[in-house]
């Protein structure tokens, strides 16, 4: 459970470290599963439902950037998802009736691991209202070198960021907007089994990993299940109809029980439209809306 402090803290801040989060046979098996998983890459030959490659990725030396929905590859994710430990950090911050949005597993493999530029989640999926979060749970030890998660405190109190590019959404701030303060930032390190607890509309990134050793984090994005997805965002529900979105979400609860009826508050909201040519990650997102790099 969180303390007191650490709940005004998450409130004033929008992120919270936690160490030593995850004990140690939950954190042995999800490394277990993520080795296997990239060593299933070996022949992938482009990104697919299941993989995004990096740069230089090929069957002697995989290199990914991302490994999709992992919660649903092997039930050592499922289980930390769903586990008492985890429910007891999130329940203070988002209630009773928690829902995922997604999950991933960002690699960061060594020697120039790709960079996520700097970005609010909520420019992602704006919902009803903005008690979302997302866990990263550090499968390994994380320090400056290898590309940390960033993040700028007090920003999801703040104006959200344009996240377009000569019209088209491109997934990333302009380092050259005026309102972004780079030099606020905030480090994110710590050892393997420890985790961090960001607000969606925290703004964050991370520089690429220059350093020889992997960066995998384990992200889980949830929210409060009376915070309903607006119309036009991209994610989990595009595409269905109202029986086929009910169904989803309900499938998508981790506590408690999906309500009918979603809670309004005010919150800024921006669509993420019109979309970039490509958006199966938000590396391709950022890629091909023209995304102009703050890491170069």
């Amino acid at each position: 459970m969180l303390t007191q402090d650490q709940i005004a803290a998450y409130r004033e801040h929008g992120y919270l470290k936690i160490d030593g989060a995850i004990p140690p046979e939950s954190l042995d098996a999800m490394r277990r599963a993520t080795d296997a998983l990239i060593e299933g890459s070996r022949h992938v030959r482009e990104s697919d439902d299941l993989y995004d490659l990096d740069a230089g990725h090929g069957p002697d030396a995989p290199r990914l950037t991302r490994i999709k929905l992992p919660h649903l590859r092997d039930p050592a994710f499922s289980d930390v998802l769903r586990g008492e430990r985890l429910a007891g950090f999130l329940t203070p911050l988002l209630g009773p009736d928690i829902r995922l949005h997604t999950s991933k597993l960002n690699t960061k493999a060594p020697g120039g691991g790709a960079a996520v530029e700097w970005h609010q989640d909520w420019a992602f999926y704006p919902h009803t209202n903005d008690d979302i979060l997302a866990v990263g749970i550090m499968l390994e030890d994380v320090d400056a070198a290898n590309g940390p998660l960033m993040v700028v405190p007090g920003t999801h109190r703040a104006p959200i960021l344009s996240h377009h590019r000569d019209g088209v959404f491109c997934g990333a701030i302009d380092p050259a907007d005026p309102l972004f303060e780079p030099d606020r930032a905030v480090t994110i390190t710590g050892r393997a089994g420890d985790m961090s607890l960001h607000h969606a509309r925290v703004l964050h990134g991370s520089a690429p990993n220059r350093s020889d050793r992997a960066r995998k984090i384990l992200f889980f994005e949830l929210m409060a299940a009376d915070a309903w997805p607006l119309m036009g965002v991209a994610g989990p529900y595009q595409g269905l109809d109202a029986p086929a979105m009910w169904a989803a979400m309900a499938h998508n609860m981790v506590r408690g029980t999906q309500p009918t009826a979603p809670r309004l508050t005010d919150v800024p909201v921006s669509m993420p439209l019109p979309p970039p040519p490509e958006a199966g990650s938000i590396f391709a997102v950022q890629r091909s809306g023209g995304a102009v790099s703050a890491f170069s």
